[in-house]
């Protein structure tokens, strides 16, 4: 070695094996910028409980992919403008008549090019599923509660997404232009210039005119495929986030506390579940969409202003606001030279409300019980009777108004009279939900009951022994531990309390309004009248003991 030079440094060598091929070598490189291995070893081990009803949010997810994946497709042909051509594609009975390019790009696809009809019926059964999979997972958390706190967020995440979901099926089956759509089109118009003051300018800057002018297709088809979908993706995406975050809820069994999940890890199980449900969905909406047709727009014809389509139902999902303006009176107010039409304007009020009214009952049941605890064990239905009863008496509405939107079908197909049928309607508006509610909350606490005498008194196991005295009686095994375990682990909130009317120095104190009704309906939700008591440890041993036990 030479004077005055330094040896150099020894090569730094890592303790990971070497990579068995460019792939896996591909991966490490990632890993050294990204972490993805600390990524997936916190995240891809993450349990998740196994419920058949979970899967009703499964199917949200893969439909919406579907809608996705088709929609990309459909955009591909489609032409969202409404300048005038003259048809001369495959189907003769339209061959020669005016229509719009939106329709004409829609008869193109469903007669001229290959699979072009399957990927429409898909990508519309698709939608009408996905928005039917998320009522029903909506309703699902609804009845179980998975709603409570830290999931209120996530939960109007969800009511966001159905609600997009509904307007976004409605700009996309008005797209083709045809009588059906045009006629629901009309109907939106309508809506818009029953609003007072502002209805006029609101229908001029979404039309581009007068009714129907020649912007409002290019505009919705913007609305469909960008605006709406983006916002849902992002809503989606920090839907799951939230999902993952605050864990899954689980139901009520042996092991299962606020603090664990009991389940099956992301990967692989959980993955190679979903992965193949992915493809059962997709082969579900595809035989549909093979099966059944829906929106035969070649059967109604394009659009003209001066025609209505016969039979005109918008999707089931938008049914209960076309029965909210079948059964109002056609009633109109004249102030000051104008004209409110009440007909069409307090069921366009009416509208949200519905949907509010099960959106913001949770905010409503946090604050009549002040619960301020996290909740990761779901209920079962039957252990909270009044929730329950709203959830039941909530949909009768939505089906009445369901009803009440198809009186010209059910009048004809039934032979019955369409005054008849709406005169019914309006009727049930007021009953149905009243008795729905009552019967539903009677049913429950019936439940509660057979639960209590199981817990106390085992099972029936149909076998009958004679006493010694001659009398009959059927013999009751006792629950297994984990079965006892789960009819008595819920919990039941106690009414809330008002102070004392003075305080301790005899001075009265001042009680709010808000502070007396939410007593009163703490008192409603859980009162005596609204819940059965649960067995006790005595009298659990005092009957298992054997007075009165057989």
């Amino acid at each position: 070695m030479r004077a005055g030079r330094q040896p150099s440094p020894a090569p730094v060598t890592s303790t990971r094996a070497a990579p068995a091929n460019k792939a896996e070598a591909l991966v490490d490189w990632a890993d050294g910028r990204l972490g993805i291995y600390a990524l997936s070893k916190s995240n891809l081990r993450k349990i998740f409980p196994d419920h058949w009803s979970f899967m009703l949010g499964e199917i949200c997810l893969y439909t919406f992919v579907i809608i996705i994946l088709t929609g990309v497709w459909l955009t591909l042909f489609f032409v969202p403008s409404m300048g005038e051509v003259i048809y001369e594609g495959s189907y003769v009975p339209l061959r020669g008549i005016p229509m719009s390019e939106a329709f004409a790009s829609t008869m193109e696809i469903s007669f001229d090019l290959r699979g072009g009809l399957l990927i429409r019926q898909i990508h519309h059964w698709a939608a009408i599923v996905f928005v039917a999979a998320m009522f029903v997972h909506m309703m699902r958390v609804f009845f179980t509660g998975a709603f409570r706190k830290p999931r209120e967020i996530n939960w109007l995440f969800g009511a966001l997404l159905l609600f997009l979901g509904m307007f976004d099926g409605f700009m996309g089956y008005s797209l083709p232009d045809d009588l059906l759509s045009g006629t629901g089109i009309r109907f939106m118009e309508g809506a818009v210039l029953a609003v007072p003051i502002v209805g006029t300018y609101l229908q001029f800057f979404i039309f581009g005119g007068e009714f129907p002018g020649v912007v409002i297709i290019p505009r919705l088809f913007t609305v469909h495929i960008l605006l709406i979908p983006g916002i849902m993706l992002g809503l989606l995406v920090a839907h799951l986030i939230l999902v993952f975050y605050h864990k899954h809820t689980q139901f009520a069994g042996p092991g299962r506390t606020n603090s664990n999940v009991v389940g099956m890890p992301l990967m692989p199980v959980y993955m190679a579940k979903a992965g193949g449900f992915f493809f059962l969905v997709f082969g579900a909406v595809s035989a549909m969409a093979a099966i059944a047709t829906v929106n035969p727009i070649w059967l109604y014809g394009p659009y003209r202003p001066d025609q209505v389509s016969t039979d005109a139902q918008p999707d089931w999902y938008m049914g209960f606001s076309e029965g909210l303006i079948r059964i109002m009176p056609g009633w109109e107010i004249g102030l000051w030279g104008h004209t409110l039409n009440m007909g069409v304007f307090v069921p366009l009020m009416i509208f949200p409300m519905v949907l509010m009214a099960i959106w913001s009952y949770p905010f409503l049941e946090a604050w009549i019980t002040g619960d301020r605890r996290e909740h990761h064990i779901a209920d079962r239905p039957r252990n909270a009777p009044v929730r329950t009863a709203f959830g039941a008496a909530w949909i009768s509405l939505y089906l009445i108004l369901l009803a009440g939107g198809g009186n010209d079908l059910l009048a004809t197909h039934f032979h019955l009279s369409i005054n008849a049928i709406t005169n019914a309607v309006r009727i049930g508006f007021f009953v149905v939900p009243v008795v729905v509610f009552v019967i539903t909350k009677r049913w429950c606490l019936g439940l509660q009951r057979r639960d209590k005498e199981k817990v106390l008194h085992g099972r029936e196991t149909g076998v009958i022994k004679r006493l010694q005295h001659g009398e009959f009686v059927e013999i009751h095994a006792p629950l297994p531990q984990g079965r006892l375990y789960t009819l008595t682990s819920h919990d039941q909130p106690q009414p809330v309390d008002l102070p004392a009317e003075v305080d301790e120095n005899g001075v009265a104190r001042k009680l709010g309004l808000l502070a007396r009704t939410r007593a009163k309906l703490s008192r409603g939700f859980y009162g005596s009248g609204s819940q059965i008591a649960k067995p006790t440890v005595e009298e659990h041993d005092e009957i298992t003991s054997g007075h009165g036990h057989h």
